[in-house]
C-alpha cells in the first residue's frame, strides 16, 4: 500500500539555515573549528557556562520538602510570572500598580511569541476589517519570527532597519515605514539587543518612536530575549518596554530568561499583554476576558507549562540575595562580550583589514552583523569557521584564545574578496585548509 503523503502534497522541508551552519560545525573534525552561529554564551575557554546563581538555586529546589512534579496552572507558576513581570516593566510600573497586566508562564520566548500571535490573529480586528492584522517586522529579523508569525496566519510586512552600507540603524527608514502603516498595525520591535543586526535605537530614537506610533494608534508586541544580557543592566536593557508602557499602549510582551539565566534548555518564559488606562471596571473586564483566552489557547497547545526551570528562575527573581548574584553574573556575561567586541576590532585594525570596523564596537548583545557576504563566509569554513550566510556572528563564541586565529582567517578572507563580485562555488572547499594553520 502506498503512502497518501506524496511528494506533492509533503515537500521536503528546508533545513533551518542556522542549525544547518550548526550541523557542519560539529561534522568538522577539525580541532582548530569555532561555531559562531548560535547564540549561547561560552566563557572564556570557550565553555558552557553555568550561572553560580542558578546552580545554587536548582540546589536550592532540589532540597526543597514541597517540591513536587504536579501539573502547573495552565497560566504557570504564579509566583514566578508575577515577578517576571516586576522585571520587565519595573516594580513601580504604573501599568502593574493600575492592575493593568496579565501574564502567561509560556515555553521560552518562541511559546510567549507564539501565544501572543495567535491571540493576535484570532481576536485583533482593527479598522473593522475582518481578517488577521498585518504584522511589521524589521528588516533583517531574527530567522524564526517569520516561521511563527506565519503559523499564526499573521501577513507579514517589514521597516526599514538595517543599513547595509553604513552597517547602522536606518532610523529614518524605519520611522517612515511604521508611521506610513495602516493605522492600529502591529509592530514587532525587539526591546534590546537587536537579533540579528545587535543595533538598537538611541533613548531619544525610541522616544521618537513611542510617539509616531501613539499618533498612528499602533499595537506595539515586543519581543524581550536578552534582558540584562545586553548592556549589563536589567534596567536598561528595559527601557523601551518601559518606555511605551508609560504612554499607554495596549501591548504585549514575550519575555524569555533563556539568555540571561544560561536555562536555555529548560525553557523558561513568559507573555505579558498590558490593556490601557481605563475606568478599573472596565479594565478588569478586559483583561478577564483576555486571560481567558490566552488561557485557552494555551491549554490548545502545551496544556501546561514546565515546572522545573520556573522554579529556579522563581527562587532567583523573589529572593533578594539571589537576585544581586544574578545582576553580577549578568555583568560577567556582558562584561566579557563587551572585551571581545573591543578586541575584535582592535586587532582588525592593527592588521588593517580593508573597510571600516567601527560598527563592532557600536553594535550590542550577543550578536555582531559583521558586513561579511555569502561569499565570504562561505570561504570562512576553509578555516573551519562557521557563521550564518548573512554575516552575523555570536559574540560569545570568540575567546582570546581562538580570537587571533579568526582575526586572520577574516582578514586574509576580506582581502581575498575585496572589488570582487558575485558568489563563487565556495561550498566546494569546506573542510578544506587551503592555507589556514
Amino acid at each position: 500500500m502506498s503512502t497518501t503523503f506524496i511528494s506533492d502534497t509533503v515537500p521536503e522541508a528546508p533545513q533551518d539555515p542556522l542549525f544547518s551552519v550548526t550541523s557542519a560545525f560539529y561534522d568538522d573534525p577539525s580541532d582548530k573549528k569555532i561555531d559562531l552561529s548560535i547564540g549561547a554564551y561560552r566563557d572564556g575557554k570557550g565553555k558552557v557556562w553555568v550561572l553560580p546563581v542558578v546552580k545554587k538555586a536548582a540546589a536550592l529546589v532540589a532540597l526543597d520538602p514541597e517540591y513536587t512534579h504536579e501539573y502547573l496552572p495552565i497560566t504557570g507558576l504564579v509566583e514566578f510570572t508575577d515577578a517576571a513581570r516586576k522585571v520587565c516593566l519595573g516594580a513601580e510600573s504604573g501599568a502593574i500598580k493600575e492592575r493593568r497586566v496579565t501574564s502567561l508562564q509560556t515555553v521560552s520566548g518562541t511559546g510567549a511569541l507564539h501565544l501572543g500571535a495567535l491571540f493576535l490573529s484570532k481576536f485583533y480586528r482593527p479598522n473593522g476589517i475582518d481578517k488577521p492584522p498585518t504584522i511589521y517586522v524589521s528588516s533583517p529579523t531574527w530567522s524564526n519570527h517569520p516561521q511563527i508569525l506565519g503559523l499564526a496566519h499573521l501577513p507579514i510586512a517589514t521597516y526599514r532597519y538595517f543599513d547595509a552600507a553604513n552597517r547602522s540603524l536606518d532610523f529614518a527608514g524605519m520611522l517612515a515605514d511604521i508611521a506610513s502603516a495602516p493605522p492600529k498595525s502591529v509592530i514587532l520591535l525587539h526591546a534590546c539587543a537587536h537579533n540579528p543586526t545587535g543595533i538598537d535605537p538611541s533613548p531619544a530614537q525610541w522616544k521618537q518612536l513611542a510617539s509616531v506610533m501613539a499618533e498612528r494608534h499602533h499595537f506595539a508586541f515586543f519581543d524581550s530575549a536578552y534582558q540584562g544580557f545586553a548592556s549589563g543592566s536589567l534596567d536598561r536593557d528595559a527601557a523601551a518596554i518601559r518606555l511605551f508602557a508609560s504612554y499607554g499602549f495596549e501591548m504585549c510582551i514575550a519575555q524569555s530568561f533563556a539568555k540571561n539565566c544560561g536555562i536555555y534548555g529548560q525553557r523558561v518564559g513568559c507573555f505579558h499583554f498590558i490593556t490601557s488606562p481605563a475606568l478599573d471596571a472596565d479594565v478588569q473586564d478586559t483583561l478577564t476576558r483576555v486571560g481567558s483566552q490566552l488561557a485557552l489557547l494555551q491549554r490548545a497547545c502545551i496544556s501546561n507549562p514546565p515546572v522545573y526551570g520556573a522554579r529556579v528562575v522563581s527562587l532567583i527573581l523573589n529572593t533578594p540575595e539571589l537576585f544581586d548574584e544574578w545582576a553580577e553574573d549578568l555583568r560577567v556575561m556582558s562584561g566579557r562580550i563587551l572585551h571581545m567586541r573591543q578586541q575584535l576590532r582592535i586587532r582588525l585594525e592593527q592588521l588593517g583589514t580593508p573597510g571600516s570596523w567601527q560598527h563592532i564596537t557600536d553594535q550590542i548583545g550577543m550578536f555582531s552583523f559583521t558586513g561579511l557576504t555569502e561569499e565570504q563566509c562561505l570561504l570562512m569554513q576553509r578555516a573551519h569557521i562557521y557563521m550564518p550566510l548573512n554575516g552575523r556572528i555570536s559574540m560569545a563564541g570568540l575567546n582570546l584564545e581562538n580570537l587571533e586565529y579568526f582575526v586572520r582567517a577574516m582578514d586574509r578572507v576580506v582581502r581575498e574578496t575585496a572589488g570582487m563580485k558575485g558568489v563563487v562555488e565556495a561550498k566546494k572547499m569546506n573542510g578544506k585548509s587551503n592555507g589556514f594553520h
